[in-house]
């Protein structure tokens, strides 16, 4: 074999390259060609809810305590023993039930001695009767007296006069009718006094026997009775206690007598005020351990501030559920307003925007907020009210982070 010449060695690796190459670009060429990716545009899946403007009452929450005007404070008559306790704090009781007892014993004495002393009085009074009948009769006996003395110093005087009497025997008739006449002047003094001896002794009577129905109504109290169907709202002694006069052993308040005071945020008060001298009955409603609770308002306070007034509810249904103290979160009914809607909360963005849903896209819509709603099922929600909004208009109820107007959507059946 021959050998390979410089410019072979050079050529041959040169050639080889330029066939790899333009093999590669001619398969390159000859490809077949893709279609261009297409991007399609997301849609959102989202809830909506049909705008159905009509005539509704807004409500308005708000926060109350449970109180009552009558609250009874039974307090003790007298210092005593407490002889025994029979109800507990939070006993419902009836009217006529027995409570509390104080022991009798305390009290037995002091009317025992108002009945005495009522006993003498009404002794010296008979003897006060008796003195002036006596006074009466004796008056026309000493007047005769009286006369027939006078008489007799008549006589002396005569026989004196006619040297027939001496002057000590003078002296002596006189003597007799000045005795006399004394004892008339007595007499008469005592027939004038009877009125006032009497009416004294009649006020002694009087004041003796308020001093006996004072005891006997301390004995009558000693029994602590409820005076109403009520519930204990506190029980402050025990059996064995020694109260004084007018501590306080319980507290007891009646059932009807239950209200709630809640503080009315200013900018609704003058609405309600007016709607409650209109005569327009405002209500509200709330729930108590899972119970209905139904409110009516009655008043307001008779001062207010800044921040609003306070209202008084009187509970009209559920206030066997309630107990003095208890705070209550309750929802009145406002005045009906004309072509609004509910919508839920989930659906605003900020404080009145909402979205609705036209061509599959979401279009932004400034809407008025006139307070919340509570719907058949007890939902809290907005009610609102917009000019560009008509029947059968499709809300977004959805939340979604990216809403904007434009961006395309599609309703969830």
């Amino acid at each position: 074999m021959g050998v390979m010449t410089l410019n072979q060695r050079t050529v041959l690796p040169t050639l080889i390259l330029a066939l790899g190459v333009g093999g590669f670009v001619a398969l390159k060429v000859t490809r077949p060609k893709q279609p261009a990716a297409q991007v399609e545009e997301r849609a959102w899946r989202v809830e909506v809810q049909e705008a159905l403007p009509r005539a509704l009452a807004p409500t308005l929450t708000l926060y109350g305590q449970v109180e009552t005007p009558d609250l009874l404070k039974a307090a003790a008559p007298g210092e005593a023993v407490v002889q025994e306790v029979l109800v507990k704090e939070g006993d419902q009781v009836a009217a006529g039930q027995r409570l509390l007892a104080l022991d009798p014993r305390d009290f037995v004495p002091g009317v025992d001695a108002a009945r005495a002393e009522l006993g003498e009085l009404n002794a010296q009074i008979a003897s006060e009767h008796q003195r002036h009948r006596s006074d009466l009769r004796s008056l026309g006996q000493e007047q005769r007296i009286l006369e027939l003395a006078q008489a007799a110093v008549a006589r002396a005087e005569r026989l004196k006069k006619e040297n027939l009497g001496s002057s000590s025997a003078l002296d002596e008739a006189r003597q007799a009718a000045e005795s006399q006449a004394l004892k008339v002047t007595a007499r008469e003094y005592s027939i004038a006094d009877h009125s006032a001896r009497l009416q004294r002794l009649e006020a002694l009577l009087a004041r003796a026997q308020a001093r006996l129905k004072e005891a006997e109504l301390g004995l009558e109290r000693s029994q602590v009775i409820a005076p109403f169907d009520g519930i204990v709202a506190a029980v402050e002694v025990a059996a064995g206690d020694r109260v004084r006069a007018a501590d306080v052993m319980l507290r007891l308040y009646a059932l009807d007598s239950l209200e709630v005071r809640a503080r009315v945020p200013a900018p609704y008060q003058d609405e309600l005020r007016r709607t409650l001298i209109a005569g327009e009955a405002i209500r509200g409603s709330a729930g108590s351990g899972g119970e209905p609770v139904r409110l009516r308002l009655d008043r307001f306070s008779g001062k207010a501030d800044p921040s609003g007034i306070d209202a008084l509810f009187h509970v009209e249904q559920g206030r066997e559920w309630l107990r003095v103290g208890e705070m209550l979160e309750f929802h009145i009914r406002r005045s009906s307003r004309a072509g609004v809607f509910p919508v839920p909360y989930q659906a605003f963005y900020g404080y009145d925007r909402i979205y609705l849903m036209e061509d599959g896209r979401m279009r932004g819509l400034a809407v008025e907020v006139l307070g919340t709603y509570l719907d058949e099922g007890g939902a809290e929600q907005l009610l609102v009210r917009s000019d560009a909004v008509q029947a059968g208009d499709k809300v977004v109820v959805t939340h979604l982070p990216n809403a904007v107007t434009g961006l395309r959507i599609e309703a969830v059946p």
